[in-house]
């Protein structure tokens, strides 16, 4: 029987290269903060426990982080990796594998640490290694004869051994029930006046367990975050393997160089996707739904057949089949649109349902309310939601037509087949199938002249 996986990410640094008061881990790729996406990796593992080691910024990480069943250490003051995981000890089941990742580290992929955490079982110490072209910034992996003795740090490397390429990755799976003793005895008499975690492997070797080094295949999986240009460079690496997986399932990128993915992108067949476009939280699209350039999609599903036309924005919205949206348009929260609906250039939708085939095709802005279906609304209509302290309701019932420059202001009822007549503010209910309008009176004032210009 395998035994139990243990967790501890250390999360501590400030990350001065930052150049930020926000903890490095809390900084955002992908729209999730650096430390979320190693969890996520580890969440994979099925851990018996998860043990997060923070420092700077006080407390911002365990508020981050709060709710996921975390234990957290708080690691202060700062001395080093080894001494990072002596403040985790408490939280760790002697009996456990423990396998120690970074909170700035957030490319690698579960299929990736398996392996290292199998390779740990029967109380072996397995360390991932990666061969870089430059290897500066990272410890040497120095073997005798093959075998893996120790790990030396770029800063107490001589030249012989700073010409190593094999580096150490900073993950490895250790035996619980050793972690104390080799902690214990670890010294800080190096460049860093730190206590080293990598030191463990020479104690390892000094105490006869075996030491496992696994190479990694993937180089960009360990690639960490020390300033903003190197998580710049992450996140298109994420991004671009983000529009691969959507390429290799039938997606059509106009550019898969520009697409930004903030969380979880469902894509069903025969989807296009211009240029530029942003996809945030949840989104699904459906088959054969093409979505335009300079779009922003957050927390929506969309029918099959849909067109979302150019700089459109669209949070927390439901689109049924064949409906078209855009240019320009803007959906907010609890708007869900019906089968062949239509909304145009400069309309913005809230917390409306629209019906099948109804259209909303310019400058309209429609708040609270439902609209049903095969409704025209002409362009400049506002629904008057709000009074100032409460937001009302307005009903559309099917087949009404809603003249251009119309106020209508909620709670009010438009019945079915009602028609209401260009540029009226309606305060009471519209009946059915008739016209209702509020005109003021036009005239025309004789003799008048336009203001001139003083002269000087």
């Amino acid at each position: 029987m395998s035994p139990p996986l243990n967790i501890v990410v250390l999360a501590a640094g400030k990350g001065t290269r930052m150049r930020s008061e926000l903890p490095k881990v809390l900084h955002r790729l992908a729209g999730r903060p650096l430390v979320e996406h190693g969890l996520d990796a580890a969440a994979a593992l099925a851990p018996a426990a998860t043990c997060i080691v923070y420092g700077h910024g006080g407390d911002a990480v365990p508020r981050v982080l709060a709710g996921r069943g975390l234990a957290f250490a708080l690691q202060a003051p700062q001395l080093g990796t080894g001494h990072a995981v002596m403040q985790a000890l408490p939280h760790l089941d002697g009996r456990a594998v423990v396998l120690v990742l970074y909170g700035d580290v957030p490319l690698v992929r579960p299929q990736t640490l398996n392996p290292l955490v199998e390779a740990a079982h029967g109380g072996a110490l397995a360390v991932l290694t990666a061969t870089l072209d430059d290897p500066h910034g990272y410890g040497r992996i120095v073997r005798e004869d093959g075998a893996l003795r120790r790990i030396v740090e770029q800063k107490d490397a001589s030249a012989a051994e700073a010409a190593i390429r094999e580096i150490n990755t900073g993950i490895m799976a250790i035996p619980a029930g050793r972690l104390p003793g080799w902690l214990g005895r670890l010294r800080s008499d190096n460049a860093q006046q730190e206590y080293y975690l990598t030191d463990i492997v020479a104690l390892a070797v000094a105490d006869g367990v075996p030491v496992k080094g696994l190479d990694l295949a993937e180089p960009w999986e360990i690639a960490g975050v020390n300033s903003p240009r190197q998580l710049a460079e992450l996140e298109r690496v994420w991004q671009r393997r983000e529009a691969d997986r959507l390429m290799d399932a039938g997606v059509r990128l106009a550019d898969p160089a520009r697409i930004d993915i903030r969380g979880h992108l469902h894509a069903g067949s025969d989807v296009s996707i211009d240029v530029n476009c942003v996809f945030e939280g949840e989104v699904t699209l459906g088959d054969g739904v093409s979505v335009g350039p300079n779009c922003v999609i957050r927390d929506s599903r969309i029918g099959a057949g849909t067109r979302v036309e150019a700089m459109s924005w669209m949070e927390g919205t439901m689109v049924g089949e064949a409906a078209v949206i855009g240019p320009y348009a803007r959906l907010r929260p609890g708007t869900e649109l019906a089968a062949g609906a239509h909304v145009g250039n400069f309309v913005e939708l809230k917390n409306s349902q629209v019906g099948a085939g109804s259209k909303i095709n310019h400058l309209s802005y429609v708040g609270d309310a439902t609209v049903g279906a095969r409704v025209n609304i002409g362009a400049g209509t506002i629904t008057c939601n709000y009074d100032g302290a409460n937001k009302y309701r307005t009903v559309i019932g099917d087949d009404a037509f809603i003249g251009s420059d119309t106020q209508l202001v909620a709670p009010v009822k438009v019945g079915a087949g009602a028609t209401i007549g260009a540029g009226s503010t309606i305060t009471r209910d519209a009946p059915e199938r008739v016209l209702t309008l509020s005109r003021n009176k036009q005239f025309t004032l004789a003799g008048w002249k336009r203001p001139q210009k003083n002269k000087d």
